[in-house]
């Protein structure tokens, strides 16, 4: 990271930004073709995980290439000048990270779906056996994260 007075070294904050963010963005790549899609996502503290249809272009993407990069971001706002252009900025906590991604099946595919609801709900929920058929589950293998935040952030690490 080229500013490092901007990056978040507190691994407890960079999960705590993860568990109180609503989009992952994850960045694919298939003969040399960028592909860069929001997803819903749980996370447990060492991977992401997500579901998508049985076919579609992220699985496209994933089977020629599993090797992914994902972004989030948080508590973003905009920092205006009133007289300046080039002044103004941006108010933002966001994780890179890269990893690699696998396709999940029977327990453990249940387990994750599960912790994706947990991502954005207190209830625990039931997946029956036709909803987890329909959908297929994968798992990001986390090799390397990390944080970064605006200078008006910095108090809080």
């Amino acid at each position: 990271m080229r500013r490092q007075d901007k990056a978040i070294q507190d691994r407890q904050l960079i999960d705590r930004i993860i568990s109180q963010t609503l989009v992952c963005r994850l960045g694919l790549c298939k003969d040399g073709q960028p592909y860069v899609v929001p997803v819903n996502f749980g996370y447990d503290g060492r991977r992401l995980y997500f579901h998508t249809a049985q076919e579609g272009m992220k699985i496209d993407y994933l089977a020629a290439n599993n090797k992914v990069c994902f972004e989030i971001e948080h508590e973003v706002s905009i920092i205006p000048h009133p007289d300046s252009a080039c002044q103004w900025g941006a108010s933002v906590y966001s994780v890179i990270g890269f990893g690699t991604v696998h396709e999940l099946l029977k327990e453990a595919k249940t387990a994750a779906l599960e912790q994706i609801m947990a991502h954005y709900s207190d209830k625990t929920w039931q997946f029956g056996e036709r909803a987890v058929d329909q959908v297929r589950v994968w798992a990001v293998e986390i090799d390397q994260i990390t944080g970064k935040r605006s200078k008006d952030k910095i108090a809080d690490q």
